[in-house]
C-alpha cells in the first residue's frame, strides 16, 4: 500500500467504489423524505436544522472513504471487505435519521446514537485503512497518522454527546469542536506532509464527484414521479395535459442541473491547482445538499397535490425555488474557486437565473396552477445552459488555456 500514481491515466470508479455509493442512494432517500414530511407539515425549523446535520453526515462518511481510495484503494481482499463493514455503517447511520429528526419535533434531546453508531462501524475499518497505509507507504508517513489522531477523537466526543444527557442546544454548542476536527483533519495532513502528501488522483476524484452528484440528482426525478402519482393513481384525476406539463418540469429541472455541473472540467483544473482541492471538495457539502432538498421539494408539491400538506401552493413552489437557485449559486462557486477568476459574464447568467426564480415565485403567489409554476422555475438551471454553450464556453476554453 504505497500509495497511487497520482497521474496514473484512464484512471476510472471502481465496481466496488460504485457499490459503494448505492448506500447514499438510501441515505439520500432518507434525508430528503424526513425534510419533505417536516416541510408538508410546516416545521421548517426542524426539516431545515435536521436536514443539514443529516447532510453533512451522510456527505462526509463519503468523502473520507472517497479520498482514501483515491490515493490507495489496492482492492485486495482486506479492502473489500473493509469496504463491506463500512457500506453497513452508512445503512445504520440512515436508518438513524428518522429517530434524530423525531427528537428534535418532540423531544428535548437530540436522538443521535443510531447514527453514532453507523459512524462507529464506518470508522473502525477506515482507521485499519490509514494504519495500513502509515506502514505501507514509508514516504507519506506522517498524514496518515495525522487521519487517525482526527477520526479517533472526532468519534470519542461524538459518541460522549450521543450518551450524555444534554439538551438539543447544549448538542449543538458541543458539536461545534468534533465538526471542526473533522474538518480540519485533511487540513493538517495536507500541511504536515508538504513535500510528500497524499497521492489523490484529480480526474478520479472528479470523476466520483460527479457520480455522487447524480446520485442526488435521482431524488429529483424520485420527486416527480412520486407528484405525477399523486395525479395519476387511484385517487388521481388521471391523466390530462397538467400530468405532462408537471413530469416535463421535473425531468428538465433535473436535466438542467445535471447539465451545469459538467460544464466546468473539475478534472483538468484539480489536477493543475491541487492546492485548491479541499475548498472545492468541501463546497460540494452545500451542493449535494441543494441538489438533494430540491428532490425533497417536489415531494412536497406531491403531498401538496395529494392534499396532504399543510403548505399552500405559494410555500410549495418555494420548497423547490430556494434549493433550487442555491444550487446554481453553488455552481458558480465551485467556477470561482477552481478558476481563481472573475466573469461577468456570470453576473449576466445570474440576473437572468434570478428573473425565473422571481418569475415563478410570483406566479405562485398570483394563483397560476402549481404545475405551471414548476415548469417556468425548470427554466431555471436553462439560463446558465444556454449563456455557456453560446458564449460561456469560450471563456472556459481562454482560462484552461492560461493555466
Amino acid at each position: 500500500m504505497s500509495g497511487r500514481d497520482p497521474h496514473e491515466t484512464h484512471r476510472t470508479a471502481t465496481p466496488l467504489e460504485l457499490l459503494y455509493d448505492l448506500t447514499f442512494v438510501i441515505a439520500f432517500g432518507l434525508a430528503a423524505d424526513e425534510l419533505a414530511h417536516a416541510l408538508a407539515a410546516d416545521h421548517l425549523a426542524v426539516g431545515l436544522g435536521g436536514f443539514a446535520f443529516a447532510m453533512f453526515a451522510v456527505t462526509w462518511a463519503w468523502i473520507q472513504y472517497t479520498w482514501f481510495a483515491s490515493a490507495y484503494d489496492t482492492d485486495d481482499w482486506l479492502c473489500r471487505l473493509m469496504v463491506l463493514v463500512q457500506m453497513l455503517g452508512v445503512l445504520v447511520l440512515a436508518l438513524g435519521l428518522p429517530a434524530m429528526f423525531a427528537s428534535l419535533e418532540h423531544g428535548e434531546h437530540l436522538d443521535n446514537r443510531v447514527m453514532v453508531l453507523g459512524y462507529v462501524v464506518m470508522r473502525v475499518p477506515m482507521v485499519a485503512m490509514w494504519l495500513r497505509a502509515h506502514r505501507g507507504d514509508a514516504s507519506r508517513s506522517r498524514a496518515p497518522l495525522v487521519y487517525v489522531a482526527t477520526i479517533v477523537v472526532s468519534q470519542l466526543i461524538w459518541c460522549w454527546i450521543a450518551l450524555a444527557d444534554l439538551s438539543i442546544r447544549e448538542t449543538l454548542v458541543a458539536m461545534v469542536v468534533p465538526l471542526l476536527i473533522e474538518l480540519g483533519g485533511p487540513v493538517f495532513g495536507e500541511r504536515l506532509a508538504t513535500q510528500h502528501r497524499i497521492p489523490w488522483h484529480a480526474h478520479h476524484l472528479a470523476e466520483r464527484y460527479g457520480l455522487l452528484v447524480i446520485i442526488a440528482l435521482g431524488e429529483g426525478l424520485l420527486g416527480t414521479v412520486a407528484a405525477l402519482s399523486a395525479i395519476v393513481g387511484p385517487d388521481g384525476p388521471g391523466w390530462t395535459w397538467d400530468v405532462a406539463v408537471l413530469g416535463f418540469a421535473g425531468v428538465a429541472m433535473t436535466f438542467g442541473m445535471w447539465w451545469i455541473y459538467f460544464v466546468l472540467p473539475n478534472g483538468e483544473l484539480l489536477h493543475r491547482h491541487r492546492e485548491r482541492a479541499l475548498p472545492w471538495a468541501y463546497s460540494h457539502f452545500a451542493i449535494m445538499a441543494a441538489l438533494v432538498a430540491v428532490g425533497a421539494g417536489l415531494h412536497v408539491a406531491a403531498f401538496f397535490v395529494e392534499h396532504h400538506s399543510e403548505l399552500g401552493s405559494f410555500a410549495t413552489v418555494l420548497t423547490v425555488a430556494v434549493p433550487l437557485a442555491a444550487y446554481v449559486l453553488g455552481t458558480f462557486g465551485l467556477y470561482t474557486l477552481l478558476t481563481r477568476t472573475f466573469e461577468p459574464f456570470h453576473v449576466v447568467l445570474l440576473g437572468g437565473t434570478t428573473g425565473v426564480v422571481v418569475a415563478a415565485v410570483l406566479m405562485a403567489r398570483s394563483g397560476v396552477p402549481l404545475e405551471w409554476c414548476l415548469l417556468v422555475l425548470a427554466a431555471t438551471p436553462w439560463v446558465t445552459v444556454v449563456g455557456y454553450e453560446t458564449i460561456g464556453h469560450r471563456r472556459t476554453e481562454d482560462v484552461l488555456a492560461a493555466g
